[in-house]
């Protein structure tokens, strides 16, 4: 039986592009806010951010303490979306992400009371710690910007994104993430620890504002991230560049140490964020040097390894990174 749809509305034109070099600027006013309450995730910020101007959903794999939560919230204040968190747990159902109808006694009738995924961004914490059923009640919402809740598709705001988080390191309990979900996060990003310097800044700073609480102004709103991301939609790419991003690619599906490589939407996925990484730079085209910054966390969880890589050790990492030294760079330089 088909879904029952909500009723069609009007389409609406969609917001008019900014000029890159205003989309440049605001982002790196974003990302100095967002700097004022995180320390030492520079580029990983920067990734993030190039991911929701590129319309794509990131999963932060790494160990619990980081900061990985501050982040998320501080990225969503200074873009203006709505945000909610839910700390997933085993016991955890799909209707606690996506929403319910409650009988209301007063009116006799069934109100839908939405689940935390209708925001602007949307952080599911220990995303590996709920079962594979609740997890997968955000693959419509990561690939249709909509949920189906009994036999109704219901839109979610736009902008809407997911940034999930996964502990590598403690298996006990966790569920791990099926193939089809990894590959509707356009990232896989790592914080990694903070150096001395930059663990000192964090203490010193919670010391001088004397409260547990980090205050970041709001920089945008929800519609200028549209215009940005319209703006980004305007980027040059040169055919050069975009056969470069299919013959890496490529070439993951025909190395001997994995199993499966990586599908078409990872060289889509190379794509977009290439343009946005750009955008961020203040350039209106696309440089194979963008493609080669951010190959390994698009394409790094996608790939899957042989038996035998697996029990030698080998790095999904290392095998991208490897082919970015294999894979001819194009000589040209992309132009407008």
């Amino acid at each position: 039986m088909p879904d029952r749809t909500t009723p069609p509305t009007t389409p609406q034109a969609g917001p008019a592009p900014l000029p890159v070099a205003d989309v440049a600027a605001l982002g790196e006013r974003v990302l100095a806010e967002v700097g004022t309450a995180v320390v030492g995730m520079r580029d990983a910020l920067q990734t993030a951010l190039a991911t929701i101007l590129a319309g794509g959903h990131v999963l932060f794999e790494d160990v619990p303490g980081l900061g990985k939560t501050l982040a998320a919230r501080s990225l969503a204040t200074a873009l203006g979306l709505d945000f909610a968190r839910l700390q997933c747990t085993p016991d955890l159902l799909p209707a606690d992400i996506t929403g319910s109808s409650v009988f209301d006694p007063a009116t006799r009738t069934f109100e839908f009371r939405p689940g935390p995924v209708f925001t602007g961004l949307f952080l599911a914490d220990e995303i590996n710690r709920t079962a594979p059923k609740t997890q997968s009640a955000l693959l419509e919402a990561m690939a249709e910007r909509q949920v189906s809740i009994e036999g109704t598709s219901r839109a979610l705001p736009n902008p809407f994104h997911v940034l999930a988080t996964s502990n590598p390191v403690e298996y006990e309990g966790t569920y791990p993430l099926p193939e089809a979900q990894l590959d509707r996060f356009m990232v896989r990003l790592a914080v990694g620890y903070p150096d001395r310097t930059q663990e000192t800044e964090v203490l010193t700073r919670r010391l001088a504002r004397k409260q547990e609480a980090t205050t970041v102004a709001q920089v945008v709103d929800p519609a200028t991230v549209r215009a940005m991301q319209a703006g980004t939609e305007q980027v040059a790419v040169d055919p050069d560049v975009v056969r470069y991003c299919v013959d890496l690619t490529a070439a993951t599906r025909g190395h001997q140490a994995l199993e499966v490589g990586a599908s078409p939407r990872g060289s889509q996925n190379l794509v977009l964020l290439a343009r946005a990484i750009a955008v961020l730079d203040g350039r209106d085209y696309v440089l194979p040097e963008d493609v080669k910054r951010i190959a390994v966390p698009v394409l790094a969880h996608r790939i899957t390894l042989t038996p035998t890589a697996w029990a030698s050790a080998t790095r999904p990492e290392t095998i991208v990174a490897d082919l970015l030294h294999t894979v001819p760079t194009p000589a040209t330089v992309p132009t407008r």
